[in-house]
């Protein structure tokens, strides 16, 4: 595989893994692998992505309101 890195997990996450891994019968190791692969593909989405879709106050269907089609 390639390089190591160690570090100190408190005992409830340390616990949380290894339940992940029993669960899914993924060698921890790998379990770990994905969660810091997803949190790293997370950070690379563009900013403005997380609000897409999410304007408050206006009205739930253009289409309905008079005057915004053109027909």
């Amino acid at each position: 595989m390639g390089n190591t890195l160690t570090i100190r997990l408190p005992e409830e996450l340390l616990q949380r893994l290894r339940e992940k891994s029993r669960r899914t019968g993924l060698p921890l190791g790998r379990v770990v692998r994905q969660a810091v692969e997803n949190a790293l593909l997370q950070d690379e989405s563009p900013a403005w992505k997380k609000y897409a879709g999410v304007i408050k106050g206006g009205p739930r269907n253009l289409s309905s309101r008079k005057g915004f089609s053109r027909e």
